[in-house]
This record gives C-alpha cells, sequence and structure tokens, in this order.
C-alpha cells in the first residue's frame, strides 16, 4: 500500500463559540493542512496520483476557506470552527474532489500552530 501526502496553507479567521478562554475572541491562524490517500496500485509510469493533481484537488478545497472568517461559513453554521471540525469538513470535501479518482482518502492533518495539530481519518 502506498500513502501519497501533499501539503498547502492558508489563512483563516475564527472564534469558538461558548468558549471560555482567549479562543472565544476574534483570532487567526496561518493554518496548514496535509492531505493523505493511498493506493495499492500504480499506474503505467509507476504513480499512485500525480501530485499536480492531488496539489490542486486540495487548493480547491482550501480556497473557500482561505482569508475568510470561519463562523460565517455554511459548514461552520452549526458547529464551532474548531480545528478538530475544521479537520473533519476538509476531510470530506477533499473526499468529494477526489471521487473517480485512483486513491482514497486516508488522513487529513490541520495545524493552527507549529506545534498544534489535529489529525482526522474516517
Amino acid at each position: 500500500m502506498f500513502t501519497i501526502a501533499v501539503e498547502q496553507d492558508f489563512s483563516a479567521a475564527h472564534q469558538l463559540r461558548e468558549y471560555q478562554g482567549q479562543c472565544e475572541h476574534f483570532h487567526g491562524h496561518n493554518w496548514k493542512v496535509r492531505l493523505e490517500v493511498t493506493t495499492p496500485d500504480l499506474d503505467e509510469l509507476g504513480l499512485g496520483i500525480d501530485f499536480k493533481d492531488l496539489k490542486q484537488a486540495l487548493q480547491q478545497v482550501l480556497e473557500k476557506f482561505d482569508h475568510s472568517f470561519l463562523n460565517s461559513l455554511p459548514d461552520f453554521a452549526d458547529i464551532n470552527p474548531t480545528s478538530e471540525n475544521l479537520a473533519r469538513v476538509i476531510y470530506r470535501h477533499c473526499q468529494q474532489a477526489l471521487e473517480g479518482s485512483p486513491v482514497k482518502m486516508k488522513a487529513i492533518t490541520v495545524w493552527e500552530s507549529a506545534r498544534a495539530y489535529v489529525r482526522y481519518e474516517e
């Protein structure tokens, strides 16, 4: 089994509803996201999926989050825009973006800082 991964960054603000602490206030992060997919097979060129195609799928998903206020997006109308929920939302959007491709979603990792991250997989 091959695991193939790409990483991209985006900037966005949020505030955690009903949180008791500093994160209840409006603030932003420079988020980093790692998309991991798996495949047991390679194509005739020896690729599971072209990195270019994987980067493009992730970029397409992250465009709607970049330079946004996460709380105002429909994905977070009913859930707090925590790193955990953000990872799950990005995972599901990437899963849709990669439908029909030769790879299967493995995980999404979201860093809200250099030393704090969440990994989500189904």
